[in-house]
């Protein structure tokens, strides 16, 4: 859950989803099926450093380009600070086209917050394997990637303490989702990890990732465990050809 010194940016990051929201319909008319707060706005643990602003938009034929940059360019004139942190996925009423992965459709289906919704549009939940075969291609192979260059560093800069903290965090993210096929919180997939740890990973090596985001610290007393990372992605991995071994 959000803790109580994260609540008052949480507070201003819905009221500026809302007023997006309002701008959006005002743009859209009557294409606008909906807009949803989803991610941690939504199912909770809103970070007020560290959390982007997600939000979903379902209209009757997808965005243009010229709608999604009058969409940002709006966002940026209510507050650019906070709409450096927005992240907007969009749709058609068919869930066919646009930016709207699978993780994000079930976060929808299960944790979605209405601010503007003409007609209630929902997508097919996705299914274990649509779930599985999204995570491990470009999330897995992104996270992969940015595990063995934060290993590498010498030091740590400011503009990637996001990044780097989110590494930590990956794990139990990925193997939650990749296990149940659902979203949930930082906090519910550490918490569940507790309980289903795949061998080699070290959870307490996330645990502490997670202690460092509600405390909206600097990730720099990680910093010295940057070398577990590529382990973390083995054991991830290790997870992923155990499952594909035992399917019939």
């Amino acid at each position: 859950m959000t803790g109580e010194p994260d609540v008052p940016a949480a507070t201003a990051a819905r009221e500026f989803a809302a007023t997006l929201a309002q701008a959006w319909q005002t743009h859209l008319g009557t294409s606008l099926l909906g807009a949803y707060l989803i991610g941690s706005l939504a199912h909770g643990g809103f970070s007020r450093r560290y959390s982007d602003i997600d939000m979903a938009v379902v209209t009757e034929a997808g965005l243009t380009p010229a709608d999604f940059d009058r969409m940002r360019a709006g966002a940026a004139a209510v507050s650019s600070e906070l709409a450096a942190k927005l992240s907007i996925f969009w749709t058609d009423r068919t869930f066919s086209t646009g930016r709207f992965p699978p993780l994000d459709r079930a976060d929808l289906l299960d944790h979605g917050v209405a601010l503007i919704e003409r007609e209630r549009v929902h997508p097919p939940r996705p299914g274990l394997a649509e779930v599985r075969a999204y995570l491990t291609g470009k999330p897995f192979e992104g996270w992969a990637q940015g595990a063995a260059q934060f290993a590498a560093l010498d030091t740590l800069a400011p503009k990637s303490h996001k990044p780097y903290l989110r590494a930590h965090l990956y794990p139990a993210r990925f193997v939650y989702s990749f296990m149940t096929g659902r979203m949930g919180s930082n906090d519910d997939a550490v918490e569940w990890l507790k309980d289903h740890v795949p061998p080699g990973l070290d959870v307490a090596l996330v645990a502490a990732a997670l202690d460092c985001r509600h405390a909206a610290a600097d990730p720099d007393m990680l910093f010295p465990s940057r070398g577990a990372l590529p382990r973390q992605v083995a054991a991830c991995a290790a997870l992923v050809s155990e499952s594909e071994a035992e399917r019939p």
